[in-house]
């Protein structure tokens, strides 16, 4: 039998965003708040989940991993290639690989030249990242000490092939900067981390929902599978939900506060009939209200790999042998420390591969070992490896709801690598990449390249490379974008266009991806939206400096 209970708010996703949104608007006593989540609990002794260098094995299975693949991308050869989203509490910070990267001022400030997201430029979004973040050296002019999520910066002694890659890129010419979520993001530098001081993953479930679950108005139902959103008309009134196979149903006196992230989100509206009628009508949906832009603008960053072996036995490869795993096991879980305390990315750069970017559209992420993300293919000997990809690709995808069982994946196309400019990207890249590791401060270390191997030198070779081996980020976004055209889906509150009382708040309301990793700028984004829905006043404006390239 369907139960129907009564909350001021409903959020749909405890991940990033929803935890941020449910944390913050229990701050107001007098308010009630369902959260539902469609996976399970964060279990605190899950290695697998909170041990930071054990970032692979949650996207290995489907326990914490909703495991989509793409349609096959036809600019890729026809692959069906991961998209990886986050199942249980914590969302995709729950699996996700820690890196504590915020994007370019001028991300931002290109999102605000968009009519109607004015407000959404760099000084603007400051004050929200810093209101966040809890960084273990303290507060500064661009950073917060005292927010709700741990932040870890690299500490001296960590593995000398971080340091190298640094001195390599200065080597090669460069800029370094000691913070690339400071003032000056472009260059070579240390790269920040979501973790605890203990060395566990620092998910937004431990953030923030650990404060919000001690107070008396959030209730958290998790196992609980969104059916649809329920309209009176065009106003949005409750929830359809399963919770263990049980059908049940709750009413929102306010707001249904949607944030189930850039795949599960287009699809929530599209079975509840928001999205394109055709589409719709094709499923036997009836329209609420037709919005065209659900779902399209579906935007990632790819990424390749670029393995060398290293002439020193310095790297992580003793790490992999079960027989050394025990004592990084005991000194992880007695003490926070080691290996196990680290994700393993300690070092990035960010880069321009022209003068004509006016930003950098090349992001590096270092790794003291030759190894793919998911874990399942580690090299067999000491290596390290530069993980290169756009930040700006010009292709666009979609998400396309394909039944109205809400069990059934959706179809998702990326349409990666469908301009020539991602290919010359691409190619800079592989050849830039080889340009900073031929620099002298690795001559000690610089063994074999592994991949994509020194025969690979033309453009065709190089093609075949990228074609057969890059691989997602899993930085999907932009499937409901903010803005007031004709495709945008939200205003700049994350107003659903042509409907009340009805937000969407996640990373599905990016109107251009930002210029690194995706974590920090949705958390950023849920704290400033949350200020709005609670119709606070929002945190006055950064008055900071910001580097910007001459050539710009």
């Amino acid at each position: 039998m369907s139960r129907t209970r009564e909350f001021d708010y409903i959020i749909i996703g405890a991940g990033s965003a929803g935890n941020v949104l449910a944390t913050r608007l229990t701050e107001d006593s007098d308010v009630s708040i369902l959260l539902l989540e469609a996976g399970g609990p964060d279990y605190r002794l899950d290695f697998r989940t909170q041990m930071p260098a054990a970032l692979a094995y949650p996207l290995q299975g489907t326990r914490n991993n909703w495991a989509f693949h793409t349609d096959p991308e036809p600019h890729m050869g026809g692959r069906r290639m991961e998209c990886g989203r986050g199942k249980g509490l914590g969302g995709s910070s729950l699996i996700n690989g820690m890196c504590y990267i915020r994007g370019n001022a001028l991300d931002y400030d290109g999102w605000a030249q968009n009519p109607g997201l004015e407000d959404w430029d760099y000084p603007s979004c400051l004050p929200y990242f810093k209101k966040a973040e809890r960084r273990d050296v303290g507060a500064n002019d661009y950073h917060g000490g005292d927010g709700p999520v741990d932040v870890a910066t690299p500490k001296p002694g960590n593995n000398p092939l971080y340091r190298t890659f640094i001195d390599a890129g200065v080597q090669a010419g460069y800029a370094e900067t000691e913070d690339v979520n400071g003032y000056r993001q472009e260059g070579f530098g240390p790269m920040d981390r979501f973790v605890t001081p203990n060395g566990r993953r620092a998910s937004t479930a431990r953030g923030y929902l650990d404060t919000a679950k001690q107070r008396d108005n959030l209730t958290v139902e998790t196992h609980a599978l969104t059916d649809v959103i329920e309209f009176d008309g065009k106003c949005a009134t409750g929830v359809r939900y399963s919770r263990k196979g049980q059908p049940r149903t709750a009413h929102a006196r306010r707001e249904v506060l949607l944030c189930a992230g850039a795949i599960a989100s287009p699809q929530i509206l599209q079975r509840s009939g928001v999205g394109d009628a055709n589409l719709l009508e094709r499923l036997g949906i009836t329209p609420v209200h037709t919005l065209p832009g659900v779902g399209e603008n579906l935007q990632d960053h790819l990424e390749m790999y670029l393995q060398y072996e290293c002439k020193e036995p310095i790297s992580l490869y003793p790490a992999l042998k079960w027989y050394n795993q025990p004592k990084i096991g005991a000194q992880w879980l007695f003490g926070g420390t080691g290996v196990g305390a680290s994700n393993q990315f300690e070092a990035c750069a960010f880069i321009r591969s022209n003068d004509a970017e006016a930003w950098p559209n090349l992001q590096y992420h270092f790794l003291p070992i030759a190894i793919s993300y998911n874990g399942k293919s580690a090299v067999q000997a000491h290596g390290f490896q530069a993980h290169v990809g756009s930040m700006r690709s010009e292709s666009r995808g979609r998400v396309q709801l394909t039944s109205k069982d809400p069990s059934v994946a959706p179809s998702i196309l990326f349409n990666y690598m469908a301009t020539e400019k991602d290919w010359q990207e691409f190619r800079d890249g592989i050849r830039l990449t080889r340009d900073i590791i031929d620099q002298p401060a690795f001559d000690a270390y610089r063994g074999r390249e592994i991949a994509p191997g020194r025969d690979a030198q033309s453009d065709a070779e190089l093609d075949t490379f990228i074609r057969n081996n890059a691989e997602t980020a899993y930085h999907p976004c932009g499937t409901c974008r903010m803005g007031e055209d004709d495709l945008a889906v939200t205003d700049g509150e994350g107003r659903v266009h042509g409907v009340e009382a009805l937000r969407v708040v996640d990373a599905s309301l990016f109107p251009l991806i930002p210029a690194g990793n995706l974590n920090a700028p949705t958390i950023m984004l849920a704290e400033k939206m949350a200020d709005r829905i609670r119709g606070r006043e929002p945190l006055p404006r950064a008055d900071v400096p910001y580097y910007v390239a001459e050539s710009a």
